[in-house]
């Protein structure tokens, strides 16, 4: 008995699409074709196709079949460490569904970091940029400390948030006074806030230098000047009156 590959994809509950890749990256042999042009697969054929589509549905790349179906001495290793990756992957999955059942719980935005679902839908457009690219160029105690940050919160802080690019210099100079203030108790809480490059995962440098666009990029120049007379007043270098 002989059978065409469409045939033979039916009886391994494949598509014919499936049967020629294996051909390609040589885990089934081609078999001979009839003068008409068509393949004509045997019971060999069929076995190595059934044991394929076994070892795939099992979780066993196509790159590993090979040598497992050898089986020679390397099969049983190749098996452990298949078997390792799939331990990671379900972690992987296990920690994906816990995480979107966080979000599902506080109604949060899919993108939301992990830790934050329950202050994304407080936070604006803004800060959402922000917090992203925190989550990624902070190092976990540094971004632990700007969550703990965010759940206080503060008048100052909400001030600094809806300054208007309009504000003039009174303004901004009495909020970058209050925002001084605020800032030296919040050392003493957050010390590592003082400097959230450092630790990054990225690099300190990489992680100053994206820090340093993203803030001259979403925040207004008042906004830009308060934070500016903040680093002033903090260290000394001049009264603000110029």
């Amino acid at each position: 008995m002989a059978w065409i590959t469409s045939q033979l994809a039916h009886l391994a509950d494949t598509s014919t699409p499936t049967v020629r890749h294996y051909h390609r990256i040589g885990l089934l042999e081609e078999p001979e074709r009839l003068s008409n042009g068509y393949k004509q697969y045997t019971t060999r054929h069929l076995v190595r196709l059934l044991q394929i589509r076994r070892l795939a549905a099992r979780g066993v790349p196509l790159t590993r079949i090979g040598a497992i179906l050898r089986e020679d001495e390397n099969s049983v290793a190749v098996l452990d460490e298949v078997d390792a990756e799939l331990e990671g992957s379900m972690r992987q999955l296990a920690q994906a569904r816990a995480e979107l059942a966080m979000l599902r719980a506080h109604r949060a935005r899919a993108d939301t970091p992990s830790g934050f679902e329950a202050l994304s839908r407080g936070l604006s457009e803004r800060q959402r940029s922000l917090l992203t690219l925190f989550s990624t160029v902070m190092g976990p105690d540094a971004l632990e400390e700007y969550r703990q940050a965010l759940v206080v919160g503060d008048e100052v802080d909400e001030e600094f948030e809806t300054l208007a690019p309009t504000a003039d210099a009174e303004t901004v100079e009495g909020l970058a006074r209050r925002m001084a203030a605020a800032v030296e108790d919040a050392d003493r809480e957050r010390p590592r806030l003082r400097d959230p490059a450092v630790g990054s995962p990225v690099g300190e440098d990489q992680a100053r230098l994206v820090l340093g666009l993203a803030f001259a990029e979403l925040f207004n120049p008042p906004q830009l000047r308060a934070l500016q007379r903040v680093d002033e007043l903090r260290h000394g270098r001049n009264d603000g009156t110029s």
